[in-house]
């Protein structure tokens, strides 16, 4: 067997983890006029489970919406996969961890959000595109910088 056959990265499952909704002001809040300030955030994290090779990525997003200083909406949804990585470096399986899991769950998690505030009978909210590669570089990068700190520190 060579290498390349011994290399395993499977979709085990996709999955919402933790879901929910707030629009703490209703009914008032739908009475409010202006223009809505939309604040979005975003995490992610890998772990592995149990001693084999299943891994557990989990995307989380909230959005939270405001007018005239006044909450409109939360939104949170964490969501998650189960994934097999096998036969790659601890390099490529950061990579996969860190970029390319999230990057299949963030269409699942867009249209959560979309969804939910929809349902709220707001007008739907669309998360962009995020380029969770770009992000897993720079966070590589300021990791790199702060180990070179730390050892021109001692």
């Amino acid at each position: 067997m060579t290498e390349e056959q011994k290399r395993v990265f499977q979709v085990q499952r996709i999955y919402v983890k933790d879901i929910s909704f707030e629009v703490p002001g209703a009914p008032e809040v739908f009475l409010e006029q202006g223009q809505p300030k939309v604040n979005v955030q975003l995490a992610n994290q890998a772990r592995r489970v149990g001693e084999g090779d299943e891994y557990e990525v989990e995307v989380t997003v909230t959005v939270t919406s405001e007018v005239n200083e006044k909450s409109v909406y939360i939104a949170e949804v964490k969501q998650a996969g189960m994934f097999t990585i096998s036969g790659a470096s601890d390099q490529e399986k950061e990579q996969l961890l860190g970029a390319y899991c999230p990057n299949l769950l963030f269409p699942y998690i867009r249209e959560a959000i979309a969804s939910l505030v929809g349902k709220g009978s707001f007008t739907p909210f669309h998360l962009q595109p995020i380029n969770f590669d770009a992000l897993f570089q720079q966070a590589q990068a300021k990791r790199a910088e702060e180990q070179a700190k730390e050892q021109t520190a001692h």
